[in-house]
C-alpha cells in the first residue's frame, strides 16, 4: 500500500492510499482522484518523507538523520491545515445535526416558519432566487457549499 501526499489546484493538502504508484497514475488519468475539501480533480503529488524502519539485527532503532521539520519547511501549512480541519469538522457537525430535505428546502423552510411543520434544523438545496425570497419573508437561511466528500459517510 502506497500512501501519497497530494494537493489540489486550490492548495488543499491530503493523503491518498493506493495499491501502487501505477494505480495512482491510472486513477489520476481517469479523474478518479478528487480533493476531499473542494472535489477538484486537478490533483498532483507533493514531496513527502518516506517512512523508514531502521532497526538493527538486535531490534534496536538506529538514530535517524537530522531533517527539517515540516513546520520549518512550510510555516503557513500547519495553520492552513488546522483551519481546513476545523472547517471540515464544523460542516460534519452541521450535517449530523440537521435534516436533509433536499430540493424541498424552500418549501419546508416556509412550512416551519409559518408553524405548518415541526420546528427543526434543516438543510437542502434551493436556487439563489428562492433563498433571496426566503430572506425577504424573514426566514433566515445561509448558503453553505458542502464538499461532495462530506455528503457521504467516510469509509
Amino acid at each position: 500500500m502506497k500512501v501519497l501526499d497530494l494537493k489540489c489546484s486550490h492548495e488543499h493538502r491530503f493523503e491518498g492510499w493506493f495499491a501502487s504508484t501505477e494505480e495512482f497514475e491510472s486513477q489520476l488519468s481517469r479523474h478518479l482522484v478528487a480533493c476531499p475539501v473542494c472535489s477538484v480533480t486537478d490533483v498532483s503529488r507533493v514531496p513527502s518523507a518516506p517512512r523508514l524502519n531502521l532497526t538493527s539485527a538486535r531490534g534496536e532503532a538506529e538514530p535517524l538523520p537530522q531533517m527539517q521539520s515540516q513546520s520549518q519547511m512550510q510555516p503557513q501549512s500547519q495553520e492552513a491545515e488546522s483551519m481546513q480541519a476545523q472547517a471540515i469538522h464544523a460542516i460534519r457537525e452541521l450535517i449530523e445535526k440537521t435534516e436533509n430535505v433536499g430540493e424541498r428546502f424552500a418549501e419546508e423552510a416556509r412550512r416551519i416558519h409559518y408553524n405548518e411543520a415541526p420546528a427543526r434544523n434543516i438543510r437542502g438545496v434551493t436556487t439563489p432566487e428562492d433563498a433571496h425570497a426566503l430572506l425577504e419573508e424573514g426566514i433566515d437561511v445561509m448558503p453553505l457549499p458542502v464538499p461532495a466528500a462530506l455528503k457521504e459517510p467516510l469509509q
